[in-house]
């Protein structure tokens, strides 16, 4: 393995993880919580002229003593969880953009003071975004994917809009103004295996769905 330069060390054994991090801003201070709670800022990896960028909310606490899958908060690189990490980057390998930018509307681990993760607040995520604008001027996407309610919430704020109800939102595309690409809400992978039902799919409906979903809406854009 070598080290990036950020105190991360890259050459994570799975192809699905590329070895470089997208540092945006190194020691970053700007959230005075965050930066008690974090063991590495969790920067976006992956192709910077991908046609497909996914967003999820925050990194989780992670597992500092896992071989692998540690988590963001302690790889420094998004959506690196066993759970989470393996089945959004499958899903998006699937609809055949393994090389998909990924990252996180808050960049920093936000621990609810018992070890484990919290919502970002409104301020940690309006902090953040002019990060999350920064990525998507570099990767300038055809599609956005938000895994997610609150990482939904971020995108469509950085049009100065609001969600109206997440559960209607999954799967329909909307025109992000701002980015020039196109948002797509989907479940959050955590929260999958809960809501896919009640859309009325199975697990291979639903990704059979997202899939497809991902690819039309970066064919409308090609």
């Amino acid at each position: 393995m070598t080290d990036d330069g950020n105190g991360t060390e890259s050459g994570d054994p799975d192809p699905l993880f590329p070895e470089d991090r997208h540092v945006l801003e190194a020691d970053c201070a700007r959230c005075p919580d965050l930066v008690a709670c974090r063991e590495r800022i969790s920067c976006g990896t992956g192709d910077r002229d991908a046609a497909v960028l996914a967003i999820g909310e925050a990194p989780g606490a992670g597992a500092p003593d896992a071989e692998t899958w540690r988590g963001g908060n302690w790889t420094g690189r998004v959506y690196t969880t066993r759970h989470s990490g393996r089945r959004i980057r499958k899903l998006l390998a699937d609809a055949g953009h393994p090389d998909a930018y990924v990252t996180n509307a808050v960049k920093c681990f936000p621990c609810d003071g018992a070890g484990s993760n919290r919502e970002p607040t409104a301020d940690e995520r309006a902090n953040c975004r002019a990060h999350l604008e920064r990525e998507l001027d570099a990767v300038d996407p055809a599609v956005v994917v938000a895994t997610g309610k609150h990482a939904t919430t971020s995108v469509l704020a950085l049009d100065d809009r609001e969600l109206d109800g997440f559960v209607d939102s999954i799967l329909e595309p909307i025109d992000l103004e701002s980015a020039d690409a196109t948002l797509l809400p989907i479940l959050h992978p955590s929260y999958q295996d809960v809501w896919r039902a009640r859309l009325g799919y199975d697990d291979g409906e639903y990704r059979d769905a997202v899939c497809e979903a991902i690819r039309d809406a970066v064919g409308e854009r090609a």
